[in-house]
């Protein structure tokens, strides 16, 4: 009731009346599935991570960096793009979710076999490449992201969080059912590559009760060049992301060895349920914030404004509270085995900070068309963190990890605006957060407790 309260009081301050309702159920649907989705996640994520141990859920995680590190090409961007013109163009969508389909599959298939093909050519580990392959799958299963972009553009994501909750469900009672039978690796990867078919399978389903048959959408080339032309700089600066924060667990895995992935997987994996919060906000008000923008500059740039101080101090009061209680969280959580992960978790909370900060103006860069020049900021952080991890990593371990990834965040995200011209606007709105950006928080937690 407490969250539910203070959604209400912001929706209620920032939100135009006209909308304030459908936001307001969009964003608790949108905050309960993430709820849903976090806690069956974490239930069967640390049973699975106790059952594996450091060396084989090292392994694992090892796989799916190594995957993630390709399947940016394969979503190419489009997903931010897609919203944009979808909720721009509501009387258009079959077009332009067919293309984002259709469009998405190639590029799918291509990079499925890129990605196979490269690891036979660095992995001298047969079995890890099989694994590779077997987790790739799950690229093919993202195509239908398409269809949740679509319930985001038009605000409406009551049914696809309902789809997201099965999901949970049963990718939970599968994960269980081989820790009773004792599975190996390989089924643990198996399962992980078919929750992604489960919740595909849920949006497909949620389409058709919905809105209608996917038989509706088509494909226009045209439109498939505009949103690839709109959504390479995208591309390129998601790809830049994605090294920087998938690319230290690929390095300790070269450098170190499994069991240092293990040990900095779980830390990661308690740091991305804080991240869950921004991106919740950014993917539920960018929607608002682009209708509120056609209509008033002014008042745009007054939610923006205070969608970036409540995302970043809302973000770092739970990081603090995870810093300060990381030893109680790990042995509560994942056991003994895990325990030498305690300083990596104390440092690497703070991450869910610089992401807050970063992505909330990331929305905005595309909101704004700024997006072409965001690969700028993001082949900073990418420098950085690749450098760094080279120098510091043999010495210093995976605390080093750590710091690397704050600072690499924080230098793509924040200081790299006030270099690149068109973004000092945007450096000037986050540097506002450290100057009174808190008051928007503590006011509604005041309001609320009243």
């Amino acid at each position: 009731m407490y969250c539910r309260s203070m959604l209400k009081k912001i929706l209620e301050k920032y939100v135009s009346s006209a909308y304030r309702q459908k936001i307001y159920s969009n964003l608790f649907w949108s905050l309960s599935g993430k709820l849903v989705n976090l806690l069956g996640s974490l239930f069967v994520g640390i049973l699975v991570t106790r059952y594996l141990g450091p060396e084989q859920f090292g392994l694992m995680n090892y796989v799916i960096s190594y995957v993630m590190l390709f399947q940016i090409l394969a979503s190419f961007g489009l997903d931010s793009i897609e919203i944009r013109e979808e909720a721009r163009n509501k009387e258009e969508y079959n077009r332009y979710v067919g293309t984002a389909f259709y469009t998405k599959l190639a590029l799918a298939a291509a990079v499925f076999i890129l990605c196979v093909g490269t690891s036979l050519f660095l992995e001298a580990d047969r079995f890890t490449t099989c694994m590779v392959a077997l987790y790739s799958l799950s690229m093919m299963a993202n195509c239908f992201s398409v269809i949740r972009n679509y319930f985001m553009a038009i605000v409406d994501n009551e049914y696809i969080v309902k789809s997201e909750m099965a999901r949970v469900g049963i990718g939970a009672l599968i994960k269980v059912l081989l820790i009773i039978f004792d599975a190996g690796l390989t089924w643990f990867i198996a399962a992980t590559t078919f929750d992604t078919l489960l919740v595909a399978g849920g949006y497909l389903m949620s389409y058709i009760k919905k809105i209608g048959s996917p038989g509706a959408w088509t494909f226009d080339i045209k439109t498939a060049v505009f949103l690839l032309k709109e959504s390479f700089p995208l591309m390129l600066t998601s790809a830049a992301v994605v090294i920087y924060q998938r690319i230290d667990q690929v390095m300790i895995g070269q450098i170190l060895n499994n069991s240092a992935v293990g040990l900095f997987s779980v830390a990661a994996r308690i740091v991305d349920i804080i991240i869950y919060i921004p991106f919740v906000l950014s993917d539920t008000l960018t929607p608002v914030l682009v209708s509120t923008r056609e209509k008033s500059e002014e008042e745009y740039r007054s939610q923006a404004q205070r969608f970036i101080n409540i995302s970043f101090w809302s973000t770092f009061l739970i990081a603090l509270i995870t810093s300060a209680a990381s030893k109680w969280i790990l042995l509560l959580l994942f056991g003994q085995q895990y325990i030498e992960a305690t300083p990596v978790l104390a440092v690497l909370a703070f991450k869910s900070v610089t992401v807050a900060l970063s992505s909330s103006a990331g929305k905005m860069l595309i909101i704004e068309g700024l997006q072409k020049w965001a690969i700028l900021r993001d082949i900073t952080g990418c420098i950085i963190c690749v450098s760094l991890n080279l120098i510091l990593l043999p010495h210093y371990g995976i605390l080093a990890a750590a710091v690397i990834a704050i600072l690499s965040n924080l230098a793509a995200g924040y200081l790299s605006d006030a270099f690149i011209p068109a973004y000092r606007h945007i450096f000037v709105r986050q540097t506002k957060v450290f100057m009174g950006g808190w008051k928007d928080l503590t006011y509604f937690l005041k309001q609320n407790k009243q």
